[in-house]
């Protein structure tokens, strides 16, 4: 436990999980040096849109999912917007201070419901492909959360900030190269958020990275190619009842209702002297699979163990 409150930064490559390849280096830099695993999500809704999908799998990340229902309901129930203010970040994490960026106004309209503060791109992202402007968003982003000059300042305006990216923000553009570009975006920015918080310096002591790169929408084979579930020998499929229920597949004491066995959200978290280093080397499903640490947990309880880092919630599981 460290000795200080951490501040995070999560980064969420959104649909870019499949699109990670042997190029990238800052994110198998990161895989290797932090600690890597999974967070299983609930099933898709049948006939969900594109941008339905993007803010439901935010909500579920953020454990706002029941926020996120009432915001669907909230035309007919007058009700509605009293209902989201007491599920606030702020009230159920002990006055977190949140900020969230990301050109999906669906997603921002949400955020700022559930109390983040929206904070707008364009005051801060400028061109995606110019190392040198990465390096000064990098800069920017830790600024925001109280870094500055390598310094850790008293006071930051927040707590957490969430970087959504991905799932095609950049129109008139070809699918597939708008794609590529964000891949390399978050791995540059990966390089520029690393080189200010290198071991021993006060940032990293301090700073909680998270990455997470999700799947987006699930495709044909996704669910015997990116399966977290155990297998058993079908001829011996009676041993199962041997074996209990992996943990992401509960809630307390009882069954999750809904539980998506494949196509997870991949994620690597690091902070100098805090997070645990496992043995994964590349920022990949197959290698998180093998060798990560964190192994699979809920989606919902992702906040819960990064607000515990910020002094701001209790522990979660072990």
């Amino acid at each position: 436990m460290a000795d200080k409150p951490s501040r995070a930064l999560v980064l969420f490559g959104d649909g870019l999980a499949r699109f990670i390849d042997s190029s990238h280096v800052h994110l198998h830099s990161l895989a290797s040096a932090g600690f890597c695993g999974f967070l299983s999500l609930p099933n898709s809704p049948p006939s969900e849109s594109k941008d339905e999908r993007i803010v439901r799998e935010f909500a579920v990340l953020l454990d706002a999912y029941e926020a996120y229902l009432n915001m669907s309901e909230q035309d007919t129930d007058k009700d509605g917007p009293g209902n989201l203010m007491k599920q606030s970040l702020p009230d159920r994490f002990m006055g977190m201070k949140a900020a969230v960026l990301s050109k999906n106004s669906s997603l921002k309209s949400f955020s700022a419901k559930i109390g983040l503060h929206i904070l707008q791109l364009d005051e801060l992202l400028r061109a995606h492909n110019a190392d040198l402007q990465v390096n000064v968003e990098a800069l920017e982003l830790l600024k925001l959360l109280g870094f500055q000059e390598g310094k850790v300042v008293d006071n930051n305006q927040f707590d957490v900030v969430f970087f959504h990216v991905g799932s095609g923000e950049k129109v008139n553009s070809n699918e597939s190269k708008v794609i590529a570009a964000d891949v390399e975006y978050v791995d540059a920015l990966v390089a520029g958020i690393m080189c200010q918080a290198q071991p021993g310096s006060d940032i990293s002591s301090r700073l909680h990275l998270s990455v997470v790169m999700s799947f987006g929408n699930v495709l044909k084979d996704d669910d015997s190619k990116f399966s977290v579930s155990k297998s058993f020998d079908e001829k011996n499929s009676y041993l199962s009842t041997l074996f209990p229920s992996q943990s992401y597949t509960m809630k307390g004491e009882s069954p999750r209702k809904d539980v998506r066995h494949h196509s997870p959200m991949l994620i690597a978290q690091w902070q100098h002297g805090v997070t645990r280093k496992d043995n994964a080397e590349k920022f990949s499903f197959e290698d998180f699979k093998e060798y990560g640490g964190i192994l699979t947990i809920p989606a919902d309880r992702f906040l819960h163990e990064v607000a515990f880092k910020l002094w701001k919630a209790p522990k979660y599981g072990a």
